[in-house]
């Protein structure tokens, strides 16, 4: 096996967070929420961990983490219409760019308020 760190970010409803992720294509790893009051997720080789704390702020949450896709472009294509800009929130999806140390990048903010950065090497 090799060494690899998986982030474990904050939730205030596992339920819904699931949900959020499986509209991206993400599947649920491990128990049901309710069983463990923790949520593994899945996407490929991608793996992110949720531990629930009902007293989440979404507006001040600062949890992060970054993927590293084969393709930025072509997944932001793919979730642009899936995730539904919720101001009281904050969850939002933001546009790639392309970035002067050889990323092209996106953002996405889930309900809980984490932020995930997304992106692959440019040609």
């Amino acid at each position: 096996m090799s060494e690899r760190a998986v982030p474990i970010l904050l939730s205030r409803d596992l339920a819904e967070t699931l949900s959020f992720f499986e509209r991206l294509g993400f599947e649920n790893r491990g128990a049901p929420p309710e069983e463990w009051q923790y949520l593994i997720i899945g996407r490929g080789a991608i793996e992110l961990h949720f531990s629930e704390d009902p007293s989440v702020d979404p507006l001040t949450t600062a949890s992060m983490c970054y993927l590293y896709v084969d393709d930025a472009r072509r997944l932001h294509h793919e979730w642009a219409g899936l995730v539904e800009p919720d101001p009281p929130t904050g969850s939002r999806i933001e546009a790639p760019v392309d970035t002067d140390y050889g990323m092209c990048e996106f953002a996405v903010v889930d309900r809980n308020g984490n932020l995930l950065r997304i992106g692959s090497p440019l040609p």
